[in-house]
């Protein structure tokens, strides 16, 4: 998982647009996207890869990096 940002939503649709060309042209023709109409966070599926473009303060607001964080350390439940 890759969580990026950009300075504006302009800015993130480029972001995304480049990174969807290139996917392409490695090969990765079934990447989709999403959220491009807004820009405030665009979400880039290319199946093995998932990439998050978002504006600073959307990218401020839902915290990607700490909800996956505690994830991380949340302890494993062994099965009953």
């Amino acid at each position: 998982m890759i969580v990026a940002s950009g300075r504006s939503a302009r800015h993130v649709g480029a972001m995304a647009e480049k990174i969807v060309r290139k996917l392409k042209e490695q090969g990765f023709g079934r990447a989709r996207m999403e959220g491009a109409p807004a820009c405030d966070w665009v979400l880039i599926d290319a199946e093995d890869v998932i990439v998050h473009l978002f504006r600073p303060e959307v990218r401020q607001f839902y915290n990607l990096e700490r909800i996956w964080s505690e994830t991380a350390r949340a302890p494993v439940r062994p099965d009953a």
